[in-house]
């Protein structure tokens, strides 16, 4: 086996065009969205903080995860046929894996920031220490590096000629299927592992969620609740967008055979939220802004 047929939306000819137009305007919107919050990041000194070092981690996984497959699945578009080689399909399948587990666990760390500036705002400094999120990161990475070192190890090895791939790109429940060797083993740890990857993640952000509400509840403010509602709304609504669409995917029951609506939704996860992150995150969060004008401000005074 050298390479994979990908067919995408070859069936259907007259929807690639559009599909090509809203793919490219959401790549460039990924790249331009994180790449500037990511520069903000680094640029502003009053974003040099707990909560922008994680988004700053966010908005990186987000660059490289569109970077991964969006401008092969571009190049693709207007190709009848396209192929992707069996090495590349390797790369796109665990490096796009490794930085999805890596999201899971990062959005609920910042769930976990969110509730120590809120519920604990005259320690927050103390228990958010740049050497406890750098922590924290290390441990995300680690758990996600784990999990596609064990899918790596599972792998399948004999390959009968199969070679066709319906899909956008290389997904590791199809790249099974095409196998003709005994991969019940490696079936069920990716069932196992979506499960503990998605389920406990997801229920700490909400019961985090839970306990940040009545804690603004029980706040006399109206100024300190809004504040409160502004910090949390940009993350919730990524939250939102990112495990809605990813639990849709994984946790459904199998299919013999993808449909377009399956690819639709696996490319929700994979273009839609990279592309989204940066708009909410920037639109929403005033800090953000300011530290765009404040650079704009810089820039023409120079």
């Amino acid at each position: 086996m050298t390479e994979f047929i990908l067919i995408g939306l070859s069936d259907h000819p007259n929807a690639q065009p559009v599909f090509f137009g809203f793919l490219l305007v959401a790549y460039l919107i990924s790249v331009l969205g994180n790449g500037f919050i990511i520069m903000l990041s680094i640029a502003d000194p009053q974003l040099h903080t707990p909560m922008y070092f994680f988004l700053c981690t966010l908005s990186s996984i987000d660059l490289i995860l569109t970077n991964n497959a969006v401008p092969e699945i571009l190049a693709n578009c207007f190709i009848h046929r396209p192929t992707i080689s069996f090495s590349r399909c390797l790369a796109q399948m665990y490096i796009g894996l490794l930085l999805i587990v890596t999201e899971c666990i990062l959005l609920a760390i910042m769930a976990y920031d969110r509730f120590a500036a809120i519920c604990q705002p005259l320690h927050y400094m103390q228990i958010m220490s740049w050497k406890f999120c750098i922590c924290l990161l290390v441990l995300a990475l680690s758990l996600s590096s784990l999990t596609t070192l064990i899918n790596v190890l599972l792998q399948p090895t004999d390959f009968c000629g199969r070679n066709i791939m319906d899909h956008f790109g290389c997904e590791l429940e199809l790249f099974l299927k095409l196998s003709c060797s005994d991969t019940h083993t490696s079936e069920l740890f990716m069932h196992v592992s979506s499960l503990i990857i998605l389920i406990p993640p997801f229920g700490f952000i909400v019961v985090t969620y839970v306990r940040i509400g009545l804690a603004v509840l029980r706040m006399r403010s109206t100024k300190g609740r809004k504040k409160a509602f502004s910090t949390c709304s940009s993350h919730l609504a990524v939250v939102s967008i990112f495990y809605g669409t990813i639990m849709v995917m994984y946790l459904k029951p199998q299919e013999k055979s993808v449909s377009d609506k399956g690819k639709i939704m696996s490319l929700m996860y994979g273009v839609l939220t990279p592309t989204l992150n940066p708009l909410i995150y920037s639109l929403r969060n005033r800090d953000v802004k300011g530290a765009f004008w404040k650079l704009i401000g810089r820039k023409m005074s120079e």
